[in-house]
């Protein structure tokens, strides 16, 4: 078994947090995202996306994007439990993973390819009028958080879960955006304080 793995990508980190969380330990192989080697041909029998992460099973099987990777993990080793162990608990880790996702980290994701010089190369063609159009649907992403964590610790409830990987991933990326979480949104800075100190968050 082994992880292809990007260290500054955010999804991959999202798949180095769950392991760490479960105590797994995964050989890893690093593709550089920076040198194009995710675009290089022998890399296309691993994921025909072109795209980090991937896992590779021992019996040649292989498995791409993030949430699939950690839902294998969490099948073979369900302790400790990051979709939920109840259908209650499941369902509310499910939908609060979707909305850090869709409603947080894909305009987060929009903004820095369509914004930042950096990814002039790899996103063709930038669009900036769409990058800045995404600005504000982040901020309303973070109120949805920030609202969210007024009544619970974590997004899904009382327990850390996937959810709160995928919306610790995605604030963290905001950084080469240059957009902060307000300061109005107490609720969601106390949150990601709370998550950032957990030993998993420097996978």
């Amino acid at each position: 078994m082994k992880l292809y793995d990007s260290v500054r990508a955010p999804n991959p980190r999202r798949v180095r947090i769950f392991l760490h969380e479960k105590e797994i330990e995964v050989p890893r192989v690093l593709v550089d995202l920076a040198r194009f080697e995710h675009r290089q041909p022998d890399f296309a029998h691993v994921n025909a996306l072109q795209r980090t992460p991937a896992l590779e099973l021992d019996d040649g099987t292989i498995i791409t994007e993030s949430v699939a990777i950690c839902r294998y993990f969490e099948a073979i080793q369900p302790e400790p439990a990051l979709f939920g162990r109840t259908p209650v608990e499941q369902a509310k880790v499910e939908m609060w993973n979707r909305r850090a996702e869709l409603e947080v980290f894909v305009p987060i994701t929009h903004v820095f390819r369509h914004l930042h010089p950096g990814m002039a190369t790899h996103e063709v063609p930038q669009i900036a009028d769409w990058g800045e159009a995404n600005k504000p649907k982040i901020l309303a992403g973070l109120a949805l958080l920030n609202q969210a964590l007024a009544y619970s610790p974590y997004l899904a409830g009382d327990v850390f879960s996937i959810a709160d990987i995928t919306a610790l991933c995605a604030l963290d990326f905001m950084k080469p955006t240059r957009t902060k979480v307000p300061d109005e949104m107490e609720h969601l800075a106390s949150w990601h304080a709370r998550v950032s100190a957990r030993s998993s968050a420097t996978a």
